[in-house]
């Protein structure tokens, strides 16, 4: 592993949090307009542009403060981030709304509505100059890398962690480096749903890492618990994961 973070993150930042990851505080980036797309984005440090992370939010969109931190972490490893309002305002809540219906809601957010809103974000950072995009996914975002790492489609390597509704077919169209970081205990992406994955993967020319974290469930990377030192190992270690994939097959 390069010196991950050692050259990019202040001294103080490092003795507080060894991995990079930032898990408390107020987020530092800024709301813009990326391809006519609401965006959260995070500059580098040194705000170079030449490769970017497209970050694809979990069903709680880009308001999250515990996204934006992932993604200002991020950013500090050197990347130009962007977050884009995949979900156009209308994000689910921890706690659901008296009669909220989620069949109407997912039926608002199938890939015919999400995934214009996603090329028209590789777009504009393509015209913003970005040479290289890698893609992070969480949850449903984590859906949206694998769909985009399909030939064509604008992203050159793709992180997802404890993906949702992600089809055989999608995972067959790969055609960038993969890296896929899963829950013990997870519903959304069980085992059975993770070596579909590895049976595909491993039939394909491209690069890909599945790695399996223990004592954690579906949303660990973004939400996990620190306090628990097993759930704080396993967010930060997908963080790492993250980076150091983006590292060799954005950057490199």
């Amino acid at each position: 592993m390069r010196a991950l973070l050692a050259l990019t993150l202040p001294f103080a930042a490092l003795a507080s949090c060894p991995s990079g990851l930032i898990n408390s505080g107020e987020p530092s980036g800024s709301v813009r307009t990326l391809g006519g797309v609401r965006t959260y984005m995070s500059p580098a440090p040194n705000n170079a542009s030449t490769h970017a992370i497209l970050f694809l939010p979990d069903i709680f969109g880009i308001d999250v403060p515990a996204s934006r931190l992932v993604a200002d972490s991020m950013a500090r490893a050197g990347y130009l981030v962007a977050m884009p309002d995949i979900l156009l305002g209308d994000p689910r809540t921890a706690v659901p709304a008296p009669g909220f219906n989620q069949t109407a809601w997912s039926a608002r957010h199938t890939p015919q509505a999400t995934d214009g809103v996603i090329e028209a974000a590789v777009k504009g950072l393509r015209d913003m100059g970005v040479k290289q995009i890698g893609a992070v996914g969480y949850c449903f975002g984590g859906r949206y890398v694998v769909r985009f790492l399909a030939k064509g489609r604008g992203v050159d390597a793709g992180f997802l962690a404890h993906p949702s509704g992600v089809e055989k077919g999608e995972w067959e169209s790969v055609s960038g480096a993969v890296s896929v970081a899963a829950a013990e205990t997870d519903s959304a992406f069980p085992a059975a749903k993770r070596h579909e994955a590895e049976d595909v993967l491993k039939g394909k020319a491209v690069p890909y890492q599945v790695t399996l974290y223990s004592g954690v469930e579906h949303g660990f990377a973004v939400r996990g618990e620190v306090t628990d030192k097993k759930k704080r190992f396993a967010k930060e270690g997908a963080f790492l994961q993250a980076i150091r994939w983006f590292d060799e097959w954005v950057k490199a």
